[in-house]
């Protein structure tokens, strides 16, 4: 692409007081507004003195601003530009938004999660983001560190990974069609250990799964790593009636079971660089698995033994073969899980795999607001790690309201796609007119974006 003008000749004015940068916001925060985001954060949010009031408007700024790209609190002034104030009322300053921030406590942040879970329900009542008649729910967990600097960040702290930061643990639910929207949330200390708190956000989320729409009754499935691999968080899926998928950490009674495996009870399955010969219509894969029925957490009461079955990845250790001296017998390293489920042992294998899905989760909010933890108090992140849930879950619901080709496309591209479409606006009689860029490559996806968020509401 060639530039039409030479450098002397182009000249750039910043006064257009009719343009936008991101008129994909009109449609996302009306469905914002038709899903109830304003009305939940008024019911619920009781933060104290002038920074609290209008919190349903202050929630709806902060989680604008997200959705248009903001990853700070200084960010937030994205939204008051051009002809912002002409398609939104109570465009807030982000000092404003800040204070408010800084307001909250723990109480708070914990009233911010029932609005997050109640609004996910409503927006789940505008399109299939978890669509009715799956075979089986999914519901990943999982916690990430999101790195922070200065001395004056309450909470930070070095953890598993080494780094300097805050952790964040995740609950997403998802199925065999729709990518994954976050369920549950709670920003924890830099050095917490993974499965801390992990049992209060497990019976969370499975509650919250209950009361989406055509999904009580549908089997749900818990997958997590080793690191949550205990008896609360296993005991909290089995009480709200899910089956588990959890990578068992290697310890002795794990050992025991798998040594019991006899060796013609191995399968081939299909494994990264496996390739499949059409001839014997089977996988050549160095990766094997296998399964044994095991008892989980046997040292412990009776009534607190889960019965399931362990079932066992192995891989040939990746060392070459000394031709000249090989050894007496092959070795391995095994990956084992404890699963409740039914599944047949190769299935098992590949749908536990999928846990990873909830990675994608994690680096697409650190791609978006979660590339920083704007402020030094602990509480006012706590905040800040729920709105940007909203924003994210809100985003995704836009992008599947326009169809199968952004359902499952990360933040940035629906961003890109949807959102930051820069617009003049006009206006003739009482009606506001919307003028975008022609031939935009993505021009019936956020038609369809607007016309399902501007049209009335069903009787």
């Amino acid at each position: 692409m060639q530039v039409s003008h030479a450098s002397r000749t182009a000249v750039a004015s910043f006064d257009d007081p009719n343009l936008v940068s991101s008129a994909g916001l009109l449609p996302v925060m009306r469905l914002a507004e038709k899903t109830g985001l304003r009305a939940l954060a008024d019911q619920w949010l009781t933060v104290p003195t002038d920074k609290g009031a209008n919190a349903g408007s202050k929630v709806e700024s902060i989680v604008a601003g997200m959705v248009a790209g903001a990853d700070s609190i200084d960010d937030l002034a994205l939204l008051r530009h051009g002809g912002m104030n002409r398609l939104f009322a109570s465009c807030y300053a982000p000092s404003t938004l800040g204070s408010f921030l800084r307001a909250f406590t723990f109480g708070h942040v914990r009233q911010l999660d029932a609005v997050a879970s109640r609004l996910l329900i409503n927006l789940a009542g505008q399109t299939p983001l978890v669509p009715a008649g799956s075979n089986t729910v999914f519901v990943d967990v999982d916690d990430t560190i999101i790195e922070v600097h200065g001395h004056q960040k309450q909470g930070a702290g070095f953890g598993y990974s080494g780094v300097r930061g805050i952790n964040a643990l995740l609950a997403t639910v998802s199925t065999e069609t729709s990518a994954p929207v976050i369920i549950a949330q709670r920003l924890r200390r830099g050095a917490t250990g993974s499965p801390k708190g992990a049992a209060r956000i497990v019976a969370d989320a499975l509650k919250t799964v209950t009361r989406l729409p055509g999904e009580r009754t549908t089997p749900v499935l818990l997958r997590a790593d080793s690191a949550y691999y205990g008896l609360p968080t296993v005991n909290a899926a089995i009480k709200a009636g899910a089956d588990v998928s959890i990578t068992a950490r290697q310890d002795p009674a794990v050992k025991r079971a798998i040594a019991t495996i006899p060796e013609d009870a191995w399968q081939k399955i299909k494994y990264t660089n496996a390739i499949f010969d059409h001839d014997t219509r089977t996988w050549i894969s160095v990766a094997e698995v296998a399964e044994v029925p095991f008892t989980a957490f046997s040292s412990k009461a009776k009534k607190d033994r889960v019965e399931g079955r362990l079932v066992v990845r192995r891989i040939p250790e990746l060392n070459k073969k000394d031709l000249e001296h090989p050894t007496l017998f092959d070795t391995h390293r095994f990956h084992a899980f404890f699963t409740t489920t039914a599944l047949d042992t190769v299935t098992a294998d590949q749908v536990h795999r999928r846990h990873a899905i909830i990675e994608q989760v994690h680096a697409d909010l650190k791609g978006s607001a979660l590339g920083h933890l704007p402020s030094g108090r602990f509480t006012a992140n706590a905040a800040w790690l729920v709105l940007a849930v909203i924003a994210f879950n809100l985003t995704r619901t836009a992008a599947t309201i326009t169809g199968p080709d952004l359902r499952s496309a990360t933040t940035a591209t629906i961003r890109r796609k949807l959102i930051t479409v820069p617009a003049r606006i006009a206006s003739s009689g009482r009606r506001i007119t919307l003028h975008l860029p022609r031939a935009w490559p993505w021009e019936a996806a956020w038609t369809t974006l607007f016309s399902h968020a501007l049209a009335p509401p069903q009787s």
